[in-house]
This record gives structure tokens, sequence and C-alpha cells, in this order.
């Protein structure tokens, strides 16, 4: 259960004719990548709920720190990226460091972060265009708008076809998908920067009084909607006040989901030891400047307790006066969550295909394409799941297990850091995490903390789909490993 797969090994397997992926990305497509999976609706939405209700204008602060944490285990991710550039991403680094047990938990976290946040981004696409359409007079049928809209039977169509679209794009090529990104997160990032620059112009200063409001005791929680810190420490969070702006941290997060992604494209990257650890870091670095600037303006052109909680950005810029830069901040969101719904699918396919490879899922989902050099069988087969999940769900309440799995990622890539640097200390590294062992500590500490905020009724939802996956582990996986076949 504990056996490694060391990197030579995870190295030789992708050079196999038939299970090798095509490498075509540069540095500059994976910062592309990873700005188009950050910057979805957490900069467009979560801007005004945690202003509003934990941080006030110090709603700045809380981005700052939130990326300061993600920052930190970006520098583990990197240093993992770097030194071992095959798909999979956590799954593959905690192979080669904590065992196959491990590796397959992690994998079978993700697969479960990915799918849930691919449907989750697709149904948030679909209430934009629907609301666009609602602007020009273009009604869609309610039974056609899915179950959040429609009375009794509800079927989003619009979220299922856009899922089917980006699966038949990712099966063709990833150049292709780069392309299409770059396009996307171009008008994406014009449409943030138009906010920033544009509401420069209407920031008034009163409104940035107080700073940081004086603390509010949040009312106490109970049963599976408290914090797990609550229960076990009897630990209550506060709205405002120092302690507000690390509560709202923990919320914030949710806008920094998606930087890991970048890493799962690390075989398909021309020179993975050197352009991983750009792409990974840049992306963040540009988003978390960006979530700044944006939290900073939108405070200063409206009070915080007057900005809206569904469309923050949009209802500040009304508040002001100005209906067209509020219709474009929409046009801006819906464009913007295609790339976030596309690279999710993208991470999900690829730490399948990993997992498949290894044989811990059937090695059928391991074969390329034999023209386009993509994962097309695990791409089509997730691509559906999806598409009909994303049609006949709503999935808001199960969100929040995006953020606990990609959490429980931080804290094993860390912690794998940690393990390879003891076990195999030679290993040639192109970009070595600094400050050993205090910084993947701190980042292990950071990502627990974040954690334990979360809802008791997450860790149940989540602890289930573990035991799930651990009973698949020794029912499937344990005996069809191909490092096990090898072993024997």
């Amino acid at each position: 259960m504990f056996r490694t797969k060391s990197v030579e090994q995870s190295i030789r397997d992708t050079e196999e004719p038939e299970h090798a992926l095509k490498k075509s990305l540069s540095a500059l497509d994976l910062t592309v990548f990873g700005v188009g999976v950050i910057i979805g609706t957490g900069i467009f939405v979560l801007t005004g709920q945690v202003a509003k209700e934990t941080a006030g204008p110090a709603t700045a602060i809380a981005f700052a720190v939130a990326g300061v944490v993600c920052a930190l285990a970006a520098l583990c991710y990197a240093e993992f990226a770097s030194t071992v550039p095959v798909a999979g991403s956590a799954y593959t680094f905690a192979y080669a460091a904590l065992g196959e047990l491990v590796a397959w938990i992690i994998g079978w976290d993700l697969v479960l972060e990915f799918a849930l946040g691919t449907a989750v981004v697709a149904v948030g696409w679909s209430g934009y265009v629907r609301s666009l359409m609602d602007n020009v007079d273009w009604t869609m049928p309610e039974v056609l708008s899915g179950p959040d809209v429609a009375e009794g039977f509800g079927f989003d169509i619009l979220a299922f076809a856009l899922v089917l679209v980006l699966t038949v794009i990712l099966v063709v090529g990833m150049k292709l998908s780069a392309r299409v990104t770059s396009v996307v997160v171009a008008i994406k990032v014009a449409v943030v920067l138009m906010v920033i620059i544009a509401g420069l112009f209407f920031i008034k200063a009163e409104n940035y009084k107080p700073f940081i409001p004086p603390a509010e005791k949040q009312p106490a929680g109970s049963g599976w909607d408290a914090p797990l810190v609550q229960l076990m420490f009897g630990y209550e969070p506060t709205n405002f006040g120092i302690m507000g702006i690390f509560t709202a941290a923990s919320i914030v997060f949710f806008a920094f989901i998606g930087f890991d992604v970048v890493a799962t494209a690390a075989e398909e990257t021309k020179l993975p030891q050197r352009d991983m650890p750009r792409g990974i870091l840049g992306s963040l670095i540009i988003c978390t400047v960006l979530y700044v600037a944006v939290s900073i303006v939108v405070t200063g052109m409206q009070n915080y307790r007057e900005l809206s909680v569904s469309a923050p950005l949009a209802d500040a810029f009304k508040s002001t006066g100005h209906p067209f830069y509020a219709g474009l901040i929409s046009f801006g969101a819906a464009v913007g969550l295609t790339t976030v719904c596309m690279i999710l699918l993208l991470g999900q396919t690829r730490v399948f295909f990993a997992m498949s490879r290894d044989g811990l899922l059937p090695r059928f989902f391991s074969k390329t394409h034999p023209r386009f050099r993509t994962p097309y069988r695990p791409t089509i087969l997730l691509g559906v799941l999806i598409a009909i999940i994303a049609g006949f769900t709503s999935i808001e309440e199960l969100a929040t297990l995006v953020n606990i799995g990609t959490l429980f990622a931080f804290v094993v890539v860390a912690l794998g850091v940690l393990v390879l640097r003891r076990t195999q200390p030679d290993l040639p590294r192109a970009f070595r995490t600094p400050w050993v062992p205090l910084l993947p500590i701190v980042s292990v500490a950071a990502s627990v903390w974040l954690m334990l905020n979360l809802p008791v009724e997450t860790w149940v939802r989540f602890g289930a789909w573990m035991a799930l996956g651990v009973l698949i582990y020794f029912v499937y996986g344990r005996s069809h490993s191909l490092l096990g076949k090898r072993g024997r």
C-alpha cells in the first residue's frame, strides 16, 4: 500500500508511444491557463459578499492573505512539477513521495474536486448567459433553464452544451485549447482592468472609513452548519476586525482555486523544468494583484454596507450612474467562466489518465488518440458525465467540497516535498522550494486552518467520498497496480 513509484519510472512511462501525450505548451501557455482558471466567479461575486458581511474595505487584505496561503502551496507545487514532469499533479507527486495508497486517495480527491468544480462553473456560466439574453428580451423556456429556475423538472441545456463543446476542444488538442483560452483570457483580463481603471474615477475616500471596521460577533453556528473549528475548540469566528480578515480569507480562498490545475499539464509542456514554476507562480501573482486592486476599487466606489452580494462589480457601477459598464462586466463574467470550466475539465482528465496509466483505473482509459495525442477516452467519458450532472443537478451546496479537496491536495504536496527531500536528497531539482522544512510546514498549517473553518457537513461528505475511494482501491486498484505487477 505504501510502495512508491520512482521519479525515473514515472518519466519512463511517459515515453511509451500509445500512452504518451504531445508536448506543445510554453511558459506563456501555462500562465494563461492559470489566469484563465483562477479568475472566475470569485472576483465577480465574492468581493461584495466578503466586504459587506465579513471584512469591509479590508477585503483587499483578505485577498492578500489567501494569496499568501496559495503561494506557500505554489512553491511546493513548483518543485514537484519541475522535478516530476508527469501528468497527474498532486497524485503523481504523492506516488513518488508518500506511496500508492496516499496517491490513490489524493487522485480520488482531485477527481471529485475537478468534476464538481466543472459542473458548478458550467451552471454559473449558464446563469450569466441567461441574464444577458434577458437584457435583449430573449427568454429561455423554464424547463430548459435548470432545476434552480424551473418548477419541478428542469434541464440546464446551456450548461450541458457548454461542457460537451469544451470536451470536443480538449479531444482535438492542447494547442487548440491554449489558443481558445488565450483569446478568452484576454477578454476577461481586459474587463477586469476596465473595472480597475474606470472605477478609479468614482472612488470616494469616505467609503474607506473605517478601513478595518470594528469586530462584530458572528451568530453562533450549530450542528451541520457550524465550522468544524467551532465544535472542536469552541472558537467563534468574528465579522470585521482583525480576526474578520482571516475569516474572510477562508471565504475568498474560493477565488484562487485552480492554479494547481497548471501542474496537471506538466507532461504536455516543452520545457517543464523551466516553464512549470514560471506558469504556476506567474499566474498566481498576476491574479492576486488583480484581486487586491479590484477589491480596493469596488469598496471605494460604494460603501461596503451597500454592496450587492450577487453582482457587486456591476451594481457598484450602476450606483454611480454607469449601467454600460455593468453590462460589460456581466459579459466579461460569462466569457471568463468558459475558460474556468475548460481548464477544470482538462485537469480532471489528466489525473484520471495518469491513474489509468498506472493501472489503478482500467488501462483502457490510458490510450492516447493516434492523431491528436490526447487522452480522448477519459475526456469523452468524463465530459459526458459532467455535462449530465451540470444539466440535471443543482449542486451549489456541494461547492464547498471543491474547496476542501483543494486544501487537502495542498497538504499532501507540502508533506511530499518534505519526504522527498529526505528520501532522495540528490534528486535533480530544476526548482527548489525555499526555506525547507519551515515553508512546507507553514503551508500545511495554513491549509489545515482553512479546512477547519469549513462546515461539518462538508467534512462528512468529503469523508464519505474518501471512504468510497479506499474501497475501490482495495477491490480493484491494489491488485491491478502496474507498479505492484512489476514488483511481483
